[in-house]
């Protein structure tokens, strides 16, 4: 692209941020004149959104929203779902061939389960005990067992796996599917973040940041304690009216301000934002209030424990805003990276698991029985596996060679036991799936050819799996449904 042009998309910010056609049409004939519109791709592809309205996607969707749990820390792969008796036979000798390790206090010592694991359901997959109630509904679940990244450190492997790279500066997967397709509830942000209320996960905000995408794409911090959402309500009562009066004047301003300086992504998302949080006043409590939730249903999520309350109750919120009609909702577990067990896995194992195993397994189960899974789907993931050698005695290091995940609804195949990895499962061998694979295929179930869901960004089209560095691709093994190839 040449520097007159970058000038010129520079200038006018693409124009098309604010919503307007002329923007679009501005866009569209700048990125035909430099060729950077792919063969039978037309300026009609490349909409630039300033709007969270519920948007088509390119065919027919499979699911309507993502609720994504974030298994933060790397869960150990042949601890939970991919048991390997050869490490128990060859326990503490050498691995033939070596590992990549990652931190000191490796040594090259096989290292087996001490969990025991017992084969469940019709689709006979194996779960340790660490996860009894994830166990009771494997024939809900796709399991992918071969899945591999590009980075052992954890901050790294979080953007990997949110954005197909591994440093900053990418939208992460919910960014984009709210840029895409909107939100089906104005009342409400396409994009919500429940995250444990006494901290961040390693990454922070960052794990939910839009990047290069209009700033109202970003994922939106709802709290499980105090009020759902901060700053949304006043902190004393204002007469009738006043608030109201208070926003049209601050619109107006803002709206002069815009009318200088068009295509401010900030700017224009803080106008949206202020409308959306005048809405959210008398949506969000409804929706977050979960005092009229049964006895049933609160104990099915674990409520009534302190150990599983935390977790519980964000993945129950989770179900309840998908139901409202959010697009795309985020779950994090503690705060740090509490899956990372560099020693003495069992006894941490057993903490992160008992937390998050009820919760999990309760929002398969509700979303199932309220008839919403079939429209839903719900992503289990952590950044990276472990090592199958030992590290500090008892522990392991973090493996980017392989680990296991799984995906519940949405047209993803029920009771699937997809790829394996090596004797030791260090490395996957059959059915390898990447990241960009993953994202790739997430997006084919919400209506999206990831490869035409684009955004103009640095002198390329940029698009969710990074496609055109990666390479990624829809694994159709993984899905009940047809593919539809572009």
């Amino acid at each position: 692209m040449s520097d007159r042009s970058l000038n010129r998309l520079s200038r006018r910010n693409m124009l098309g941020l604010s919503g307007f056609g002329l923007g679009q049409i501005v866009l569209g004939d700048l990125l035909r004149q430099d060729r950077l519109l792919a063969s039978g791709v037309s300026a009609g592809d490349v909409p630039i959104y300033g709007d969270v309205r519920a948007r088509d996607g390119h065919f027919s969707a499979h699911a309507t929203s993502v609720i994504q749990l974030i298994q933060n820390g790397g869960p150990s792969q042949m601890d939970l779902f991919d048991p390997k008796p050869e490490l128990a036979r060859m326990a503490g000798k050498p691995h033939p061939d070596g590992v990549e390790i990652h931190q000191p206090n490796n040594v090259n010592s096989l290292l087996p389960s001490t969990l025991k694991f017992s084969k469940y359901g019709q689709c006979g997959m194996d779960v340790s005990e660490a996860l009894p109630h994830v166990s009771a509904i494997v024939d809900d679940l796709c399991f992918v067992r071969s899945m591999h990244t590009e980075h052992n450190n954890h901050l790294e492997g979080l953007n990997m796996l949110l954005t197909c790279n591994i440093f900053p500066g990418r939208p992460v997967m919910g960014a984009w599917i709210s840029y895409a397709l909107g939100t089906e509830n104005q009342n409400l942000p396409a994009y919500v973040v429940l995250r444990d209320p006494d901290g961040y996960t390693t990454g922070g905000q960052q794990l939910w940041a839009n990047a290069y995408l209009p700033a109202l794409y970003q994922g939106i911090e709802f709290s499980t304690r105090g009020a759902p959402i901060h700053h949304l309500n006043p902190p004393t009562a204002l007469p009738r009216g006043v608030q109201r009066a208070n926003l049209d004047f601050l619109q107006k301003l803002n709206a002069v301000h815009l009318r200088d300086r068009p295509g401010e992504s900030e700017l224009e998302a803080r106008i949206e934002n202020f409308e959306l949080a005048a809405r959210m006043q008398l949506e969000a409590p409804k929706v977050l209030d979960l005092s009229g939730e049964t006895a049933a249903t609160r104990k099915l999520y674990g409520l009534d424990n302190p150990v599983t309350a935390k977790y519980g109750t964000r993945c129950l919120m989770a179900r309840r805003l998908v139901e409202s009609g959010v697009r795309f909702v985020q779950v994090t577990t503690s705060p740090g990276q509490p899956w990372d067990h560099h020693s003495d896995i069992n006894k941490g194992m057993s903490k992160i698991a008992t937390a998050t195993d009820q919760g999990a397994a309760a929002l398969v189960k509700d979303l199932k029985q309220r008839g919403l899974l079939d429209n839903t789907i719900v992503m289990w993931a952590g950044e990276f596996g472990r090592l199958p050698t030992t590290q500090n005695g008892t522990g392991r290091d973090h493996n980017r060679n392989a680990f296991t995940i799984w995906f519940a609804g949405g047209g993803f195949k029920p009771g699937l036991i997809y790829g394996e990895t090596d004797e030791f499962g260090y490395k996957g061998i059959v059915d390898r799936v990447s990241v960009p694979n993953m994202i790739a295929t997430v997006c084919h179930q919400l209506g999206l050819d990831h490869k035409r869901v684009l955004y103009p960004h640095g002198g390329r089209l940029e698009t969710p799996a990074d496609a055109t560095v990666t390479g990624a691709r829809v694994v159709e093994d993984l899905l009940s449904n047809p593919v539809h190839i572009s």
